[in-house]
């Protein structure tokens, strides 16, 4: 039987309606199964801290089971790096400390990936000073005892990672204090406090969400914290600024990315659930309650922080020479 070409037209017009409408019904369908979130550092750290507090709470608002899966390596780039090369469709997740992955970039002579055109942000989630602390054996007491110190004797430095936030952290404040130490590099902040506490390293830069239990329970000694004024939580204990580094802060900034390409209807989704879920009283007192303040954003705003703070990191790897391969 023979076709003409109005009746051609007319089936291609539905064939392509029918697509679409399956497109859209999909992506209105979403979740429609398990949602990978992954940690790009060993458990223990700020971001699987967070990533626990929330994995319950998303499931509950997605209706669908939220998997927290640890990819730690690489400072964070190998789960990243995951992140970046899966499917854009909302079920592979990252949650990472954002300052940490904009510093990457500087950083790394070869990295796999391009944080800032394979990753989109979703929200921020919670921002928490560095803690600059000791062994409890240190016979320190501050940040100008500590550099005198430093200049007697060897101290190792304890760093998350070479190249992330809390080693840039320190090499800041060592440059800027006149300070001497040497860099221990570690997997993730979870054991680089294990050995601080242990005394194998004497000295540690690092989330204060992570960190402020071990002072608490007297296994670290505090000798300041990494912002412009001073935590509440902490209030006697004084800023880096108030010890000589004029304006300092730095800090592990939590966020939620996914890869580039996600629709716009699912971050959107995951922004709205997520900022209600950060928000809520009872985890926004966990968090405040260990020294982790609530800041949430929209994508845009993620996304332009992100760029900022990769300006940033890059003056100071720049000024120190950092280069990993």
């Amino acid at each position: 039987m023979a076709i003409n070409r109005r009746e051609l037209i007319a089936a291609s017009l539905a064939l392509g309606a029918g697509a679409a409408s399956g497109t859209a019904s999909a992506q209105a369908a979403w979740p429609s199964k398990p949602i990978r979130l992954v940690v790009p550092y060993p458990p223990g750290g700020s971001s699987d801290i967070i990533a626990r507090a929330i994995a319950q709470p998303l499931s509950e608002a997605l209706k669908q089971s939220v998997i927290v899966d640890n990819k730690a390596g690489a400072n964070g780039n190998l789960g990243a790096d995951i992140v970046a090369k899966s499917a854009p469709d909302g079920y592979t997740l990252l949650l990472c400390d954002t300052g940490a992955l904009a510093i990457s970039p500087s950083v790394y002579t070869k990295l796999a990936f391009d944080p800032s055109k394979d990753l989109r942000g979703v929200t921020m989630l919670a921002y928490s000073p560095h803690l600059l602390v000791v062994h409890p054996s240190v016979p320190v007491s501050n940040l100008k005892e500590l550099v005198a110190l430093s200049h007697k004797s060897n101290l190792n430095f304890a760093v998350t990672a070479m190249g992330s936030a809390p080693h840039l952290a320190g090499v800041a404040v060592e440059r800027a204090a006149k300070a001497k130490w040497q860099y221990i590099p570690y997997k993730g902040g979870s054991q680089a406090v294990t050995d601080t506490i242990a005394g194998q390293t004497q000295v540690l830069m690092n989330g204060m969400l992570a960190t402020l239990p071990f002072v608490q329970s007297g296994k670290l000694k505090i000798l300041g914290v990494s912002k412009r004024t001073r935590m509440p939580l902490i209030g006697d204990v004084p800023t880096l600024a108030e010890q000589g580094i004029t304006d300092f802060e730095s800090g592990t900034w939590q966020g939620l990315l996914v890869a580039n390409g996600t629709p716009a209807a699912v971050i959107n989704r995951l922004n709205t659930e997520l900022i209600k879920i950060i928000r809520s009283p009872d985890i926004r007192a966990k968090l405040s309650g260990q020294g982790a303040e609530v800041v949430t954003m929209a994508p845009q705003q993620q996304d332009a922080f992100f760029n900022q703070e990769r300006s940033r990191w890059a003056k100071v790897v720049a000024e120190a020479n950092i280069k990993l391969d």
